[in-house]
């Protein structure tokens, strides 16, 4: 076995000098005795970076693609054990309004149809459509000429008939009573002589033809009272000539008011204030009657005509309170009132036509505007509510949600009361503060969630 003492190799010329970072030492020749330890690589630290750095190079596409690949198995099984991130709906406790939505338009309780009573030629139009009017104002003028002269002609009629009525009271009923009285005058005279010609007859002083005479004057002055009475009879007041003075005057009349009422048909006056939304007539275009010429929207009470869905009917009541708003000025809102409900539904549509009252319309409101309105139908001062987003089937007759129970989401029926139009009333099934996965949200009964509050 090899001793300390064998002896060491001569020294060669490079005594001295350092020797390679990795020396080995040569083999020992045939016969001799060599002590020589064990095989060994000696590695510095500087080698070590260059094979970690040349190993790299080489391998660097499949080291980054193993990486890869357990970063997205990591990913994935992440949401697979522990399931996804959810935004929760929590159970909550608040003022609840369930209201009817609808769209309408703007109305009039009613509008007025504007034409002529009579054939004419338009004259003139002094006002134009979107104009305002006041009553009595003059909306059109027709050619007048022909009916003054009928108005004309029956003023002179009518002073025809008065000036009768005048004469009989101022001169023909004071002849009658003067010719009466005369008559009256002659009969006392008539009947002294024929008294005294009959006492004469009768002692034998006349003879008969004497006494014939005075009887015939007699008679004369008879009939010449009774025609004195008659004429009186006919002129006093409730007499047949007076009464026929009187009719002819009130005929007279009559034919006057007639002939200005035709007159004033030529000037067509709006009979209340309110705003031409209408205008089918031109100067000079022939008018006859039962044309609508204009179209009047009187002012006043302004009403919002709706269609509400048959399905709805059960929750509507005349006198609720609704909120509308216009399409064209949709941050501007007012208040409204239902006040009539359609006794009939719309076979065609399956809706029920209502009308609201708006209590103080706005100014920028008009005709057959478009609107939308809520219908306050029912309100719960605290209810316990919940997204209506959350709730699944919340209009058919089993809706149910997603409660998150322990990091799992486990199926719940529930039942619902009011809906509001983003939130229901929850009955029954939850409690103030469950958190439930919304309906978007694609995940099985049973299934892992990771809940995260809504903000």
């Amino acid at each position: 076995m090899p001793t300390d003492s064998a002896p060491r190799p001569p020294a060669s010329e490079h005594d001295g000098a350092p020797l390679p970072r990795a020396a080995v030492p040569a083999p020992p020749t045939t016969g001799d005795r060599v002590d020589a330890p064990p095989l060994a690589i000696v590695v510095t630290p500087l080698r070590v970076v260059r094979v970690v750095g040349v190993l790299l190079r080489r391998w660097r596409w499949r080291i980054l693609g193993v990486l890869t690949l357990l970063g997205v198995c990591l990913y994935l099984a992440i949401p697979w054990l522990l399931g996804p991130i959810v935004t929760a709906q929590p159970v909550v406790r608040g003022a609840l309004v369930q209201s009817v939505v609808a769209s309408g338009r703007i109305a009039t309780p009613h509008r007025v149809n504007i034409g002529s009573q009579i054939t004419g030629t338009v004259a003139s139009i002094p006002v134009g459509e979107g104009q305002a009017v006041a009553a009595g104002q003059v909306l059109i003028t027709l050619e007048d000429s022909e009916l003054r002269a009928s108005v004309e002609q029956a003023e002179a009629a009518m002073a025809q008939a008065a000036a009768r009525l005048r004469q009989i009271v101022e001169v023909t009923l004071p002849v009658a009573r003067e010719n009466l009285s005369q008559a009256q005058s002659n009969l006392l005279n008539a009947q002294q002589q024929y008294a005294r010609a009959e006492s004469l007859r009768s002692g034998g002083f006349e003879t008969q033809a004497q006494l014939d005479n005075a009887r015939r004057t007699l008679n004369i002055a008879q009939a010449q009272v009774r025609a004195a009475q008659a004429q009186v009879a006919g002129n006093v007041p409730g007499g047949t000539d007076y009464v026929a003075a009187e009719a002819a005057l009130r005929q007279a009349r009559a034919s006057l008011l007639v002939a200005l009422s035709r007159l004033g048909y030529t000037q067509i006056r709006a009979l209340e204030a309110g705003t031409l939304i209408a205008r089918n007539v031109e100067r000079g275009g022939v008018v006859q009657p039962n044309q609508v010429l204009m179209v009047l929207s009187p002012v006043g009470q302004v009403e919002i005509v709706l269609q509400i869905d048959e399905k709805n009917l059960g929750l509507i009541a005349v006198g609720q309170g609704a909120v509308a708003s216009a399409d064209a000025y949709p941050d501007r809102r007012f208040a409204a009132e239902l006040a009539y409900i359609n006794p009939s539904v719309d076979p065609d549509r399956a809706a029920v036509e209502v009308k609201l009252r708006v209590l103080a319309p706005p100014d920028y409101l008009r005709q057959d505007m478009t609107v939308s309105v809520d219908i306050s139908v029912a309100e719960r001062a605290d209810a316990l509510v919940l997204p209506i987003s959350a709730v699944h089937d919340a209009a058919g007759a089993a809706p149910w949600v997603l409660r998150i129970e322990d990091g799992r989401a486990r199926r719940r029926a529930v039942t619902i009361g009011l809906r509001g139009p983003q939130r229901v009333e929850i009955l029954d099934g939850l409690r103030e503060g469950d958190l439930v996965v919304p309906s978007s949200v694609a995940i099985v009964d049973g299934g892992r969630v990771r809940p995260m509050a809504a903000r």
